[in-house]
């Protein structure tokens, strides 16, 4: 009797992590599911683009002109933390090629510069100041190199391996690798090596995220406009796909069909450039403006990646600052108190695993704390066991009926609603389609700040 009571419990476990055609739903790892519950992580663009006013660098700057004479990697880190961001990832070289450290393979680096007498490291001073503060740190290595001579020839995937190997060797525990696919003209008979480049991350650093249009780990969202999918799967056919080479609408859905588990990143700068520039110090993102951009990715099931660059004297500007500072503020105005009822512990517990299964089309009622006014909901699918949710409703109880709220299409680690307010004491919820039965593992509704 208990050997078939188990088989059972077993049986409807094994269902639960099967699709509605059969097919074993796709999950993420363990680095990856971490990646994803720390929602925002900061870009710091520095490099000989900062003293030139430009955004690619041509590769012929003299490391001469690299002397900010007041950096302050521990000024940027602090006001990351400030803003509530979780990883800092410096681009240790662009594609001007220019190293922030004193890498052995070339003299076009920190070390040929004024920058403390060429005795200094960006690098480290960045991961130093992380560890101080507890930041994640992450590097970030242009596979285009507009000085090094042996770009666009076979030995040159040698070199980058090389310069590879020293930033994930000599700098600590790095949580995120990005990898882009720009590539020079000179360079069109040349194939970067990224598998190469992916297994010496795996080796070196096994703990981190690898981001490229095509992953392994992470993909690019499409667009550096803030705008993650409406629609947006974890999961795509990374199958022929390639940094650099991959459909930026494609990227920005993703697909439910998808084989491989490679969520979205979304990357976006707070000034229109990725480099600081002066004449852009009037035109810093708002707040609010930011605020939205948390919506637009981390409320559709991606993550943000906000640039913030250091200016000519190695500093953030403080308008910058304090614009990321007060976003933070603004979305923990918001999202301080959940209405949600205490009796639905498992839906307000914080902890995705202790979910609750949704059957399609079988509503599901949620007490509130009391009658309340809201205007914004959170729903979080519990992803370590997949993405499942193709669309839903919810609805509020007003003057004895259920009234429409909202409809939405996918949920995965987290969708962000928001709706003119409304006062109700319970809301339904509906899952209209899903690949197999939903697992919902959280549930929050609030009321805005009212600084959004």
């Amino acid at each position: 009797m208990k050997k078939s009571i188990l088989s059972l419990m077993l049986a409807a476990t094994a269902a639960m992590s099967m699709g509605q055609t059969g097919r074993a739903l796709v999950k993420p790892t363990a680095r990856q599911l971490n990646w994803q519950k720390l929602e925002t992580t900061a870009f710091i663009h520095f490099t000989v683009n900062t003293f030139t006013d430009k955004e690619w660098g041509e590769g012929t700057e003299s490391p001469s002109i690299f002397n900010p004479t007041k950096l302050d990697a521990r000024q940027w880190v602090k006001a990351l933390k400030d803003g509530g961001f979780k990883i800092a990832i410096i681009t240790a070289k662009h594609h001007d090629g220019f190293c922030l450290w004193p890498s052995k393979y070339t003299n076009h680096s920190v070390k040929s510069s004024p920058y403390k007498d060429g005795k200094g490291d960006v690098v480290k001073e960045v991961a130093d100041a992380c560890k101080e503060f507890g930041l994640k740190f992450g590097v970030y290595l242009s596979p285009w190199d507009r000085h090094e001579p042996s770009y666009g020839t076979a030995s040159y995937n040698n070199y980058y391996k090389n310069q590879l190997r020293e930033l994930l060797t000599n700098y600590g525990e790095i949580a995120e690798v990005w990898f882009d696919g720009a590539k020079g003209e000179n360079a069109k008979d040349m194939e970067y090596d990224f598998k190469g480049f992916w297994q010496i991350v795996r080796e070196l650093q096994p703990n981190a995220v690898m981001f490229s249009d095509a992953g392994p780990d992470v993909r690019w969202v499409g667009n550096e406009a803030g705008n993650a999918g409406e629609t947006c799967w974890s999961t795509i056919n990374a199958e022929g796909l390639a940094p650099g080479k991959a459909d930026a609408n494609y990227l920005n859905v993703g697909s439910e069909n998808g084989k491989s588990w490679i969520p979205a990143e979304t990357d976006v700068s707070i000034r229109p450039g990725w480099f600081w520039h002066e004449k852009e110090n009037n035109k810093v993102r708002t707040p609010s403006n930011l605020v939205n951009l948390y919506y637009q990715s981390v409320g559709r099931n991606s993550l943000l990646l906000l640039n913030i660059p250091p200016n000519t004297e190695g500093l953030f500007e403080q308008k910058d600052v304090q614009n990321i500072k007060e976003f933070r503020n603004i979305l923990n105005e918001t999202f301080a108190n959940n209405l949600v009822s205490a009796q639905s512990k498992q839906l307000v517990d914080q902890k995705l695993e202790t979910a609750i299964q949704v059957k399609t089309n079988n509503p599901l009622v949620i007490n509130l704390s009391k009658s309340v006014t809201f205007d914004r909901i959170s729903l979080q699918e519990n992803i370590a066991e997949g993405q499942r949710v193709k669309s839903f409703k919810i609805e509020y109880w007003q003057d004895g009926s259920w009234k429409p709220l909202a409809t939405s299409t996918t949920i995965g680690y987290k969708r962000l609603l928001r709706f003119p307010s409304v006062t109700s004491n319970k809301l339904r919820l509906t899952v209209l389609e899903a690949l197999a039965p939903t697992l919902l593992g959280e549930f929050g509704v609030y009321k805005a700040s009212s600084r959004e």
